[in-house]
Parts: C-alpha cells; sequence; structure tokens
C-alpha cells in the first residue's frame, strides 16, 4: 500500500475531525428547545400554540405552531397529569408516547463503537509492525528480526580484482575466503579460521568494498548490516536482532556476516549505566559479545566488521577469541592510487596520452573514494567543455575543485584587492619555490573559490612522506607565513587574508614544541598529555599542567617559532624583490599561473638567499 500505515492513520484522523465537526454543525442547526413548567404547557395547549406532542420516557415535547418571541420552536415539559392523553383528546390535538430504549439497546450502543475502533486499532498495529522490518516479518513478533540486507551467492558482484591499492589487506582476507571454500583443507593441520576480522582504517579506503569482495570470491550468503540498525527505542529488541542475525548466518552457512560502522554499536561501556538508550546499546553490545563467544567458525560463518574509530571500541571485543584478526586499510601510496586510478579509468573514456602516474603523483593523501570522485569529476570537466576524451588538464580542474573548491568568477574583486591577494599567493608561492622541504607548486590563482577564498596556491607532495625532519617543517612554517610577509613588504602592513595561515602556523609549531620535543629551550620532552587518534587524525596538543612558568615557556617557544619564520620569509622575498614584482603582473594579467608559467620564477628564486 503506497505510503504505509502512516498515511492510512492520518486519513482516518481527518475522517473522525469531520464527522466530528458535520455534528456539531448540525446540533448548531437543530431546533431550540424551551424547557417551562407543566401548566406553561397546558397554557400553550389551550391557547392553541401547540401542533403537535411528542411524549418520550414522561416528559412532553410540544412543537409551537410558530416561533416564540426568541426563536425557540419547541417546549418541553415533564408529564405530571396521567389524564393528559384524555384531556388531549378533545382539544383535537395530535400526540404520541415513546418507551425509552432498554438496557440491551444502550449496551448494544455501547459496544459496536468499541468493536470497530479495536478492528480499527489492530489493523493498524499489523501494518506498522509489517512495515519494521525486511523479509516479509508479519506481527509484532517481526521487531526482533534482523534487518540485515543479504546478498545470496555471487550477488555482491564485487570480485578481488575490483579492489586495488589495499593489496597487504586482500592477502589478509584471502584465508578467509580459501576457509569458506574449503575449510577441510584448510583446517588440515589443526588451524582455525578467525571467528572475526575487523577491518579499520580511514574513511573512503574500502573497507566494505573488500568486505563484499570476500563474499564474492567466497561465493556464499552474505549478511550486510549497519551497526546502527541494531539500537532501536524499545528495550531489548537490539539483543534480539543480534541473535536472530546468527541464526540465520547458521541456518545458510557458510555465510559471513558484515557488520559496517562498529563503533556505533562497539563503543567502549563507561562504569556508570545510565538509563535509556545507553543500557540498550550495552545489552545488545554484550549480545554480540556472547555469541561470538558461543559460535564455532568451523561450521563456517566468519564475522566481518568494519570501523574507522577502534580506539573507541570496547576492550572486550579486541581480545583473543573474538575479533582475532585485526585488518588495516590505510590510504594507498603512490603505486596503490595509480592502481585505483586504472580501475576507475576503465568506466571513463580518457584520451591516449593521458599519464595516469602523472596524477597519482599530486593526489597525495586521497584514499580510494576520493580518487574515485576525481574521476567523476574530471569525466564531467570534460563534458562540460565538450571534449571528446578526459585528459590531465581535466583531471587537474577536478582536484582543484575537490582541494580548493568550486570557481567564483563572478565574484569581482576591486583592483586594490586583487594586487593585495596577487601579492599575498605569489608570496606563498615563491618561498616554497626557493625551499627545498617545501612541497611542489603546481598552480597559483587569484580566481575566488569556495566559500571564502580569494585566491590559492596548489600544493602537492612529490612523495608519500610519514617522518619531516625539523628542517623540512620550518620551510613549510616559511611557506605558510611567506602571504603574510608579502603584504608586510609590499603595504607596510598586514591584512586579514593571513588568517587561515596563521592558525595552522602556529598549529604546526605547537605540535613541535608540545608533541615532537623541537625546542632547544625546553628540550626533547613530550609535553602533549593527549594521544593522537587513529592515524593520527585530528590530534591536538595539548600543554599538561606543569605550572604557569612552563606554559609560559611554551608560548614563547611557539611565538619564536612562528615568528622566525615570517622573518625567514620576509627576508627571502626582500633579497628577490624584483622577481614578486614581475611574477605579481604577470599573474594579474592571466590570473592563473600553472607550474611551467612558475618555472622561470623558480629558476630565479633558485639563487643567492
Amino acid at each position: 500500500m503506497p505510503g504505509g500505515p502512516g498515511r492510512l492513520g492520518g486519513l482516518l484522523v481527518a475522517a473522525a475531525v469531520f464527522a466530528l465537526a458535520s455534528a456539531l454543525w448540525w446540533s448548531g442547526r437543530s431546533p431550540t428547545v424551551a424547557v417551562v413548567p407543566y401548566s406553561g404547557f397546558e397554557q400553550a395547549l389551550r391557547d392553541g400554540r401547540v401542533a403537535s406532542v411528542r411524549i418520550v420516557g414522561g416528559v412532553a415535547f410540544g412543537t409551537l405552531s410558530q416561533p416564540d418571541g426568541q426563536g425557540r420552536t419547541v417546549i418541553a415539559s415533564e408529564v405530571v397529569d396521567p389524564a393528559l392523553a384524555a384531556r388531549l383528546t378533545p382539544l383535537g390535538v395530535p400526540f404520541e408516547q415513546v418507551r425509552e430504549p432498554g438496557w440491551l439497546s444502550q449496551l448494544w450502543s455501547w459496544v459496536v463503537p468499541a468493536l470497530v475502533f479495536f478492528a480499527v486499532w489492530s489493523f493498524l498495529a499489523r501494518r506498522f509492525a509489517s512495515r519494521l522490518g525486511e523479509g516479509g516479518m508479519m506481527g509484532l513478533g517481526g521487531l526482533g528480526r534482523s534487518r540485515a540486507r543479504v546478498y545470496m551467492e555471487r550477488s555482491t558482484g564485487v570480485r578481488f580484482a575490483d579492489v586495488a591499492g589495499v593489496d597487504e589487506a586482500k592477502a589478509e582476507l584471502q584465508e578467509v575466503v580459501d576457509f569458506l571454500k574449503d575449510p577441510k583443507a584448510h583446517g588440515r593441520l589443526g588451524a582455525r579460521i578467525p571467528k572475526g576480522v575487523l577491518l579499520m582504517g580511514p574513511t573512503g579506503t574500502g573497507k566494505t568494498l573488500l568486505a563484499r569482495a570476500v563474499a564474492g570470491e567466497a561465493g556464499v550468503a552474505f549478511f550486510s548490516i549497519n551497526g546502527s540498525e541494531f539500537i532501536e527505542m524499545f528495550v531489548g529488541l537490539g539483543a534480539a536482532r543480534v541473535r536472530d542475525l546468527f541464526e540465520q548466518a547458521r541456518a545458510q552457512a557458510p555465510a559471513i556476516i558484515f557488520i559496517d560502522e562498529l563503533d556505533a554499536l562497539g563503543k567502549a561501556r563507561s562504569a556508570f549505566g545510565l538509563p535509556g538508550g545507553h543500557d540498550e546499546r550495552e545489552q545488545t553490545l554484550n549480545q554480540l559479545l556472547s555469541e561470538l563467544d558461543g559460535f564455532d567458525p568451523s561450521v563456517g560463518v566468519v564475522l566481518l566488521a568494519a570501523t574507522n574509530r577502534p580506539e573507541i571500541l570496547d576492550p572486550a571485543l579486541l581480545r583473543s577469541g573474538r575479533f582475532d584478526r585485526q585488518v588495516l586499510v590505510d590510504r594507498p601510496d603512490r603505486l596503490g592510487r595509480l592502481a585505483i586510478l586504472q580501475v576507475h579509468a576503465k568506466k571513463v573514456k580518457v584520451a591516449p596520452d593521458l599519464d595516469l602516474e602523472s596524477v597519482a603523483a599530486i593526489t597525495v593523501g586521497l584514499a580510494g573514494a576520493d580518487l574515485a570522485n576525481v574521476v567523476n569529476e574530471a569525466a564531467l570537466a570534460a563534458t562540460r567543455r565538450g571534449g571528446e576524451s578526459v585528459t590531465l588538464e581535466d583531471f587537474t580542474q577536478a582536484i582543484e575543485r575537490r582541494v580548493a573548491g568550486i570557481e567564483k568568477r563572478h565574484r569581482l574583486l576591486g583592483e586594490p584587492e586583487r594586487r593585495l591577494v596577487a601579492h599575498h599567493e605569489l608570496g606563498h608561492a615563491l618561498v616554497a619555490l626557493a625551499l627545498p622541504g617545501a612541497d611542489r607548486v603546481h598552480k597559483v590563482s587569484i580566481v575566488p573559490r569556495g566559500v571564502g577564498a580569494l585566491g590559492y596556491t596548489l600544493q602537492r607532495p612529490s612523495e608519500d612522506r610519514r617522518v619531516l625532519r625539523r628542517g623540512e617543517l620550518a620551510d613549510r612554517l616559511a611557506v605558510l607565513m611567506g602571504g603574510r610577509a608579502a603584504e608586510e613588504l609590499v603595504f607596510g602592513e598586514p591584512s586579514t587574508g593571513a588568517a587561515d595561515d596563521l592558525a595552522k602556523a602556529t598549529d604546526l609549531a605547537r605540535d613541535m614544541v608540545l608533541r615532537w620535543g623541537m625546542d632547544e629551550a625546553l628540550g626533547p620532552v613530550a609535553l602533549s598529555r593527549d594521544r593522537p587518534t587513529f592515524l593520527g587524525e585530528g590530534a591536538v596538543a595539548v600543554a599538561e599542567a606543569n605550572g604557569e612558568l612552563t606554559a609560559q615557556r611554551i608560548d614563547d617557544a611557539v611565538r619564536a617559532i612562528v615568528t622566525g619564520a615570517l622573518g625567514r620569509a620576509r627576508a627571502l622575498l626582500q633579497a628577490h624583490r624584483v622577481v614578486l614584482d614581475e611574477g605579481v603582473t604577470t599573474l594579474l594579467e592571466r590570473e592563473t599561473l600553472s607550474e611551467a608559467d612558475l618555472a622561470p620564477l623558480a629558476a630565479r628564486m633558485a639563487g643567492p638567499q
């Protein structure tokens, strides 16, 4: 039924409101009854003003020939004279007497509406319960059924060949595939397959895709469910769904159970329970732990789970005997990015001379989902320009769109503001071109992009780096302060355009002091009390409570590092002021300078510093 029980309930409510309004309207239109004493009723009879009389349960209702002064057409009075009928007959007034309904009729008038109401309520309850779950559940008993989506046999449509850039993770999962295909041969030496395999890594790296590829390679039933789908408002419902999920998987073994976003279900339990949904989540987690302890992996059921926040998972989930194997699905390196780009490039028409290695080189730090989006955006860019195929320039535009945002060519800037932005962006670029520890500069533009960027300098590292030396961090700080240095050098004062650069430079300098012990005065001591999150993402250095003197020294050290980077950038631009002025003139004319356009400036900046 389109719209479900919610729409049907709305129609019933609307009908009830309409019936009530109609009843009130008709009651407002009914004749007004005037209650009079019996003597007044007899007087009206003698005066001939009563056209007819109706007696109901000892009460006489007289319909007047003409309305009275207040517009009332009926008078009523309790009958007190038994000889009323004998007196009415000589007067020629028609009358009648109606008996009161018996107790059975009154009882029936109450029972019928109640039965109708109960029938409607039962119908709506069944419809609502049938909509709560999938798989044809009927009645309220279906609330505890699992909502897992089942992909039978090879219906996942994904193989290991469709997953690129995570070769180590695929090798780890190949054992799971071999066991599901031939459990006896795999366990001939007494080894057992891990009960649970936890895929952990940043978002967009292909954890869910890997799980579906395992099911596709093994050719078994694949139960897929999100961790948040276990938790509902009804107490005990999540635990019931966990039990039902494992029962279904055992019935269709060999099978794979995949729980995506495990952190929504397996978050670490606190020592002090809270009422409500917190208790429900813990009860669901306890049931999952119980199922992991109770099922035998030799029956051919394997539990896969994925999360991008393993640090918040309950330790009981990660102990041996539950999630025995933890597989890291990290961001791909250069070769991995190239393999991912080759997989997605097969779905679009690329130019014959396109070098995907060049694209992989400038997409450092992007995950598989990001690279898929870049390929799609490049195809859209080629379509917009009416090209026959996707070229390297289209990929460059797609990367710029993701990094810096959409071009805002209709956001017009005045000439003074354009000159200020040009000096700021070229200050970044020239300092980066002059320092060996800075990332390569691919493009400089003064075309506004995104929400608030009036210009941008596109830098991408030439190689994947995990460890940076202090000198390289100092070069990056100088590049960040290059825009402010150019403003002060040319205009004599800074502007608000360097706000984001200052924030990034301050955070980097504070990490150097607190986390990496790179200040000579404070020494090689880690002064940060926090621990970085998974893979170091989102870590913020916060000083320990070491006293006011140490806090003051930390602030002084951070200020000295940032100020030193600003002075270094200013001295570098001062020594190459001619290059800065010529570059700004060219940038104002073209609005965008590519890496090839910057090559002559880079050669001149390589001189004495």
